[in-house]
């Protein structure tokens, strides 16, 4: 089949991210894909029967879907235009972390694969975007995203940064503001009872403390 339609291609990276994240390697349910995408329950449900039918998902009644090699494939290719792209634009043009992933949704499903080849050329094929998120390559390779969260660290672990949710533009000004992007050094250093602040200590000097939600969206390795 030719290049999915954005919709299609919307699911099938919605899918493929929520499994990225998911540590357990389970199905991805139907609640789940409306939840990304910003969909009724109902709407997910038809369009993921007609990826089933298309033979771009499998999907186990009542317990959710799965992409086929022929889903994973697609997804990857769409999933690798919009790191690429988000890499370009705050690179090459300056853009702030924090914007880059709403344009590259729309960018994502109109570059050709020519340009996508010169766009990771000039950048000189680089392996994760400005989120710490890993780029696929070409051949469909693609690294694992570190499972470990902030949030789970024990007081007294230093830890890198290796990647930050990149759904929500205002928690990424907020912990670009803090110093916690890809490749910083953090030190646990304590936290409050009852699910109060965690303070950390960034690069070995500067003391913070952040909520635990907030915590729960860096992966640190």
């Amino acid at each position: 089949m030719g290049r999915p339609s954005p919709a299609v291609q919307d699911y099938l990276k919605a899918v493929y991210r929520l499994a990225e994240e998911d540590v357990d390697d389970g199905l991805i349910g139907t609640s789940q894909v409306a939840d990304a995408l910003g969909v009724s329950a109902a709407s997910a449900s038809n369009m993921l029967r007609r990826l089933d039918e298309l033979g771009l998902v499998r999907q186990t009644p009542r317990q959710g879907v799965a992409l086929t090699d022929e889903g994973r494939q697609a997804a990857l290719e769409v999933v690798r235009h919009h790191r690429l792209l988000e890499t370009y634009l705050a690179r090459k043009l300056g853009m702030p972390w924090d914007e880059v992933h709403d344009e590259a949704e729309v960018l994502e499903h109109h570059i050709s694969e020519a340009l996508e080849q010169r766009i990771s050329e000039a950048l000189g094929h680089p392996e994760h975007d400005p989120h710490g998120d890993p780029i696929p390559t070409l051949g469909g390779e693609v690294a694992a995203v570190p499972a470990d969260l902030l949030v789970d660290m024990r007081d007294g672990a230093t830890v890198s940064v290796a990647r930050v949710s990149d759904r929500d533009p205002a928690l990424l000004r907020y912990l670009a503001q803090r110093g916690l992007v890809p490749g910083a050094q953090v030190t646990v250093v304590g936290r409050q009872p009852f699910g109060g602040p965690i303070s950390l200590r960034v690069g070995g000097a500067t003391l913070i403390e952040i909520p635990p939600d907030a915590a729960r969206a860096v992966h640190v390795q």
